[in-house]
This record gives structure tokens, C-alpha cells and sequence, in this order.
């Protein structure tokens, strides 16, 4: 009677539909697990002193238009521009314009009107400073009242190459040249945000679905409620999928006939989500809730896990010190999972910062290898055998351990 109830359930689920710090909490860390532990915030950024071309011309010179090295330029700059004029939000999209070329990004950015360099000229490239990084820009004109940031990037959507930056100035305008480093990753926006975030993951993704993972249910939801609505996912939680399965809640069935129960339960509704596209589903969480159980992630293999990590750590370091050790001595049953999140704390305002830093990890993640959505579908079309990330031939039987065929040799 429950496998054909369960059976109902799934077969009305949607398979393919599309639809830091904050008060109370801190993000110290989004990573990823599974390929060696990398931060999708930027490491030690290399700076550039970029080169300028002539507007008619177009050709790189060496000239450097006053520059000082270009560290001190950057925090020169920092230090020195009224705070009104640096921008830690969104960028405003009037003030640029930006273009996606391939192998090349074309940003245009407006100089303000009347603004004049500090000699009371119009203002021209010997005004201008421009801070290339691989992962921030900042342009600032020195003005008679000092200088002035008049474009700030502090967190570019991916990584350039900050010796082949090249820029002049177009009538009002200044027009950079920025090359990518990775020439087949299409940027929605100049800048990692929200909006641009959801957009390129989505992409990478290819409808893979997600699996939220942690030590609370509620915060899953939360979490996984954001991120498929960021992503056009259809949000789904396993507890109220029990619910509606057995009408009983998890809690009632733990009590009637044990936490063993509840685990099954949750198996089963999973495996048959294995096969569904474009969700994001919250798991339970606590020692009954699938994820907790380090044998039992055969079904979540099949899209990719983010761990939803409340750490007492105080800091970021400390924080990814700590996923690294659980993923490499086998700790946590959740340490499986493909990326982590690591919470220092929560509150009503944490879910967005939260799903953006999943968000953030899986771009990094997904970046890494652009073949996994494809070997996720892989492992799904073979039968979700428990064999992630080293998937074997067909034929192979889990329990049997006679097969010694890698991955590699297959896939």
C-alpha cells in the first residue's frame, strides 16, 4: 500500500518544470568538498599595472600614466577616496555596459558629467587609474578634490588576466578589454552577484537537481526554498513527502516505530527523486534523515549536495579546516557532500546569504569540471548503484566487489 502511494506521489511531482555577515548569522565559508578544498572567494589576487592604448590606434603600449606599483595604487586608492564614492553593492548597470565575448569582456564606463581631471582638464588617461585584479576591478580619476572612484568591481563573476587588460578613453567613456581566463564560461554580468549567480548556475547545472544536506530540517528548507527560486527549480522537502506518503509526520513515525523507519522512509522517497530534473530537495535532518548516514547516499549521488555546516568555528579559516578534516577522516556522513556551507549562526534574515554561498561553491565546483552534469546522468541512467564518483561498466553488482573497473576507463 505505501510503495503504490509513494508511486502516486512521484508521478505527480514536475520532473522537468522551470518555473558575510548578516544579523544573527555569519557565512564564514562556501566550498567545495570534492575536488581538492578551493575557496570560490579569490585567493591572493594577482594585481597588474594594466596597459593603455591609444583610442585611434588601438595599440598596446607600455606607457603607465604615473603608476605606482600596483599594490600601493590599490590601496592608495582605498584609502584615499571619500567612502561615498566606493561601492560594496550591486553595480550600478547605467553608470557601464559590458559585453561577453568569448575570450574577451568589453566594459564601458560612463566618466561622470563636468567631472574634470586634477589640472581642471577634461579628463584624459594621464587622470586615470585603473586597478586590474583577477577577480576585482576599480577605476578611479584623480580629480582637483582628490581622487575619485568612479567604478568599483569587488567581486568580478569569474577570473581575468590582469597583465592583458587594456583600456583608452572614448569620448565620455573609458573602454576596457579584459581577457578571461576560461574562455568557456559565458558571464551574465560583470559582477558575481545574486542575479548572476543564479543565471550561471543554472547553466552549468544542465537541470541537475540538488540535495540540501545538514543537522536541521527547517534550515534546509530554508535554504533549498531560495536557491529554487533563484534557479527556477520546484522546491521539494522529503519531510512533507513522508507526510503526504504515510500521513504521519516524521516525528510521529519515529515514535511509533523508530528511527530506523524514518531513515527507510526517506531512502525510498528519494530513489524515486533520483530520476527527477530541475528540483532542489531538503533532506531531514538529525541522525534519522538520510544524510546523517554515511552508507546510505546512494539516491543523493544522483545531483549534487550542498552540506548546510553550523560550525562553532570562529572564523573562516577554522571553519574550512574543519569540513577538510570531516571529509578526509570519514567523520560525517555529510562531509560526502559535493560542496559546504558553513554557518557560524542563524536567524529569519540568513537563508539568502546562505543559498548565495551555495551558489557561489557550486560555480567553483561545477567550473572545475564541466563533465560532471553529464556523469551525474550517467550515474542516474545506470541505476544509482552507490558507485559515485567512480562509476562502473554495466553489469556491475555493488555487492559482489568483482569489479574493478574505474570510472575513467568508462565514462
Amino acid at each position: 500500500m505505501r510503495a503504490y502511494k509513494l508511486l502516486q506521489i512521484m508521478e505527480a511531482l514536475p520532473c522537468t518544470m522551470a518555473s558575510l555577515s548578516v544579523r544573527g548569522a555569519t557565512l564564514y565559508s562556501a566550498t567545495s568538498l570534492w575536488a581538492p578544498l578551493v575557496s570560490p572567494r579569490c585567493a591572493s589576487p594577482n594585481r597588474s599595472s594594466v596597459r593603455f592604448a591609444d583610442r585611434h590606434s588601438l595599440l598596446c603600449t607600455e606607457t603607465k600614466a604615473n603608476w605606482k606599483s600596483s599594490n600601493s595604487v590599490s590601496k592608495y586608492l582605498r584609502r584615499s577616496v571619500a567612502k561615498s564614492f566606493v561601492c560594496s553593492a550591486a553595480l550600478d548597470t547605467s553608470t557601464h555596459e559590458f559585453f561577453d565575448d568569448g575570450a574577451e569582456l568589453e566594459v564601458r564606463v560612463r566618466i561622470p558629467d563636468g567631472m574634470v581631471g586634477e589640472d581642471h582638464a577634461p579628463v584624459s588617461a594621464r587622470h586615470v587609474n585603473v586597478d586590474s585584479q583577477d577577480t576585482a576591478l576599480f577605476i578611479a580619476v584623480r580629480s582637483p578634490q582628490g581622487p575619485r572612484m568612479i567604478f568599483s568591481a569587488m567581486r568580478l563573476y569569474g577570473r581575468v588576466k590582469p597583465a592583458e587588460t587594456v583600456w583608452y578613453i572614448d569620448d565620455s567613456e573609458i573602454v576596457l578589454s579584459l581577457k578571461k581566463t576560461d574562455d568557456d564560461v559565458k558571464w551574465p554580468s560583470l559582477e558575481e552577484a545574486w542575479a548572476s549567480l543564479t543565471e550561471g548556475v543554472s547553466q552549468l547545472l544542465k537541470g541537475t537537481s540538488v540535495y540540501v544536506v545538514g543537522g536541521s530540517t527547517d534550515i534546509n528548507w530554508a535554504v533549498a526554498k531560495e536557491l529554487a527560486a533563484g534557479l527556477e527549480y520546484v522546491p521539494l522537502q522529503t519531510q512533507q513527502l513522508i507526510q503526504d506518503y504515510i500521513n504521519k509526520s516524521p516525528v510521529e513515525l519515529a515514535a511509533e516505530e523508530g528511527d530506523k523507519s524514518v531513515t527507510e522512509t526517506e531512502s525510498a522517497i528519494l530513489d524515486s527523486l533520483s530520476s527527477h530534473v530541475r528540483c532542489v530537495v531538503s533532506t531531514l535532518g538529525g541522525s534519522p534523515g538520510v544524510g546523517a548516514q554515511l552508507g546510505n547516499w546512494r539516491s543523493l549521488h544522483a545531483g549534487f549536495t550542498v552540506w548546510i555546516n553550523q560550525t562553532t568555528a570562529t572564523d573562516e579559516e577554522t571553519a574550512e579546516q574543519e569540513a577538510a578534516r570531516a571529509k578526509q577522516d570519514g567523520s560525517k556522513a555529510y562531509a560526502q557532500a559535493d560542496v559546504v556551507v558553513a554557518l557560524g549562526g542563524w536567524d529569519e534574515n540568513s537563508a539568502r546569504p546562505a543559498a548565495e554561498g551555495a551558489l557561489r561553491a557550486l560555480k567553483a565546483f561545477l567550473e572545475g569540471d564541466k563533465e560532471l552534469p553529464g556523469k551525474k546522468s550517467m550515474y542516474v541512467r545506470l541505476g544509482c548503484r552507490g558507485d559515485w564518483p567512480d562509476i562502473m561498466p554495466p553489469g556491475w553488482n555493488p555487492l559482489s566487489g568483482k569489479e574493478e573497473a574505474k570510472s575513467t576507463a568508462y565514462y
